[in-house]
């Protein structure tokens, strides 16, 4: 299952968007040599750099894309790592300085911002929506699924599949009478933060009893590291239920469920769906709060389950001056031309008011007190 997604997918994406930025890459020479220059052209410095990043599997798909795309055809100079090793693990990794930055779907918990990562930037990159994915081979279509069912099904209430309450979302599907395996992410896990934070709006009694966060006490179920693992533990055992980003229930050939949002209408995960959860949201001015929820939103086209996934890096203890210049150019791509393989990976872009946001931030970052990039907002 890894290999299946690791391998196939991204090399097969990496090629779909290597046309695209190839035109790019021709003007990629060097940055502008003037501020001015900046605000009607920017490309990235040609620089040689080390970078090394770990964290979420939520978006690694993407970021092993744009790492692969980005080192060989825009800036070879530059040797990148990503370690798809959950939220909990890349937010540890990069308090300690063990990395240059952190991937997480979750944000560094205000108590520890304020301990040990006081001046962390959570960049949102892309947004993706996370769904059930289910191994029972006789149904074909799709499923109905509402938060009574979800949150039955992962507190242990609803055993079997054929069960009443999963018959009236699905009228006219034959639903087999098999027990019901329920699997969860048995790591630190911002795929996890996303899937109990919806659940905890939608139930109170999930909130009081289990409530949200990157690790839960659950009470039924067995778990899996990671999104593959969630991925292939499902593939393994028929009539289990797990949960996973979109890109890997696509990379592992899972249909793409429907689940009933805030306003009683039943989406799948589509980009259009994921893009209207965030329409009603607002960026916070402060460049380090502009980590937020958006499970659940109001819009009546709205897949319920969506997330914001985010980068994070330092405002202003990066001691490297080249390695801030070469990741920040990095970033400032993927805020950019890298936005269109969101698309084709199935996350969904960013909308213009979190993309700019996460420039702005973006263009805070100093070393020695000094800016490490100059480019346009656009």
């Amino acid at each position: 299952m890894r290999a299946s997604i690791s391998r196939i997918v991204l090399a097969v994406m990496a090629l779909v968007i290597v046309g695209s930025v190839m035109v790019y890459s021709k003007t990629a020479s060097a940055a502008p040599s003037r501020a001015d220059d900046a605000t009607t052209d920017w490309a990235p410095r040609q620089l040689t750099a080390t970078l090394s990043g770990s964290g979420a599997s939520f978006p690694n798909p993407l970021y092993q894309v744009w790492i692969s795309v980005y080192t060989k055809n825009i800036v070879p100079g530059v040797k990148m790592s990503y370690q798809s090793v959950g939220s909990g693990q890349g937010k540890k990794d990069f308090i300690a300085y063990l990395t240059d930055f952190g991937g997480t779907d979750s944000a560094i918990s205000a108590k520890d911002v304020k301990a040990q990562a006081p001046d962390a930037i959570h960049l949102p990159m892309v947004m993706g929506g996370v769904l059930p994915i289910y191994n029972l081979p006789s149904i074909k279509a799709p499923l109905h699924f509402n938060a009574e069912i979800l949150v039955g099904i992962y507190k242990g209430a609803i055993k079997k599949w054929n069960d009443p309450r999963i018959a009236a979302a699905n009228p006219g599907v034959k639903l087999p009478k098999t027990e019901i395996t329920v699997v969860y992410r048995s790591d630190s896990s911002g795929t996890t933060s996303i899937w109990t934070d919806y659940l905890s709006k939608v139930s109170g009694t999930w909130k009081s009893e289990i409530g949200a966060g990157s690790t839960v006490k659950w009470p039924v179920g067995i778990g899996a590291p990671g999104n593959a693992g969630v991925s292939s533990a499902v593939q393994k055992t028929e009539g289990a239920i797990g949960y996973v980003e979109v890109a890997y229930a696509l990379g592992a050939g899972f249909s793409l469920p429907y689940v009933q949002n805030a306003s009683g209408n039943y989406v799948q995960p589509l980009l259009a769906n994921v893009s209207a959860a965030a329409a009603s949201a607002v960026p916070s001015s402060d460049i380090q709060n502009l980590a937020t929820s958006i499970t659940n939103g109001s819009d009546s086209q709205a897949y319920p389950i969506a997330a914001f996934t985010y980068i994070l890096v330092r405002k202003d203890t990066y001691t490297d001056a080249n390695k801030a210049q070469a990741l920040s150019d990095f970033l400032y791509w993927g805020l950019t031309e890298g936005q269109g393989a969101a698309n084709r990976l199935g996350y969904a872009p960013l909308p213009e008011n979190f993309r700019k946001a996460s420039m702005n931030a973006l263009l805070s970052v100093r070393v020695k007190g000094q800016p490490v990039l100059t480019a346009p907002i656009k």
